[in-house]
């Protein structure tokens, strides 16, 4: 197990990632771990989810709405 616990952040472009990360980098705690992994979103797509050991079909993902 790699942590307890996942947050997830959709950053339009690396540039953007880039601030997301400096900011994490500003507010770290005193102690714990902190990780970030980037990957596109076909890699995230290509995800393959388990509950139990039978197999579910993944659902159609909403597409995603920007606002500028």
């Amino acid at each position: 197990m790699f942590q307890f616990s996942i947050y997830l952040r959709h950053c339009p472009s690396r540039e953007n990632a880039d601030v997301h990360i400096k900011r994490v980098k500003n507010i770290l705690p005193d102690k714990g771990h902190v990780g970030i992994l980037c990957i596109t979103d076909k890699q995230f797509g290509s995800m393959e989810l388990f509950y139990g050991k039978k197999e579910k079909p993944v659902s159609t993902p909403y597409q995603q709405l920007e606002l500028f």
